[in-house]
């Protein structure tokens, strides 16, 4: 059996780390540490332990799954936290998740948009979008095209209950950094372009992109939201 408190020192050591590699990361880029948002994967990790990383100093956290925020909504120190929903997200089960997050990251087809909208006028709410870019054409992967992505937020600019905020990016998996780096690159011009645009009800506040195994390079590329999950929780269950 699992000693409880052992997994509670990893996590602290694990979260020491990230935040020191966040301030490292951030001061050689020539950035301010405190504009990054260390934003916690929480997919598969029990509300328990999610509370515990809240404790630490965790004041973001990120579903993939909407039962899996639906299971552990009502246990979360939502007080203490601000919930985003980073996975994808089928039209259908928009309705389950708009007023309990703050954030969607996940955003990539004018359907999908004009969903939250309609459900967010029901709720009385507005909602942040980020727009999903496949920068890689990844067949399996969610997201627009990066040539399609200026299209997609004009569009769901003229939704009036959706304030896009920016972008997000999961890059295609390499164990070649350079080629990684390219990719945020390539991301972070988009985003730049985007706000140079000054699109009506376009703000272009966030660029979430690095996980566990990158987010060190995503920040020196531009990234000011990291999504932390393995690194910080440990490796994740097969759930």
């Amino acid at each position: 059996m699992v000693n409880r408190s052992d997994e509670r020192n990893v996590l602290e050591e694990n979260y020491r780390t990230i935040r020191e590699n966040i301030q490292k990361a951030a001061s050689d880029a020539g950035r301010n540490p405190e504009e990054i948002c260390f934003l916690a994967a929480t997919k598969t990790v029990d509300a328990e332990t999610i509370n515990y990383a809240i404790g630490l100093g965790v004041r973001c956290v990120g579903e993939n799954r909407v039962q899996e925020l639906l299971d552990k909504y009502d246990r979360l120190d939502r007080e203490h936290t601000d919930c985003h929903f980073i996975g994808h997200l089928q039209a259908n089960k928009v309705k389950y998740i708009v007023d309990k997050v703050s954030m969607i990251h996940s955003v990539d087809s004018q359907r999908l948009a004009a969903e939250i909208d309609r459900q967010c006028e029901k709720a009385g709410r507005k909602m942040n979008v980020l727009v999903e870019i496949n920068i890689g054409d990844e067949e399996s992967k969610s997201g627009v095209r990066r040539e399609e992505a200026e299209a997609l937020i004009r569009e769901i600019s003229g939704f009036p209950h959706l304030r896009v905020r920016g972008l997000m990016v999961i890059p295609p998996y390499t164990s070649d950094k350079t080629l990684t780096k390219s990719y945020f690159l390539q991301i972070s011009k988009l985003f730049i372009d985007m706000r140079g645009k000054k699109i009506d009800n376009v703000s272009m506040d966030f660029l979430s992109m690095g996980m566990s195994d990158d987010y060190e390079l995503a920040i020196a590329s531009g990234a000011n939201i990291v999504r932390i999950g393995s690194a910080l929780f440990g490796r994740r269950s097969s759930l």
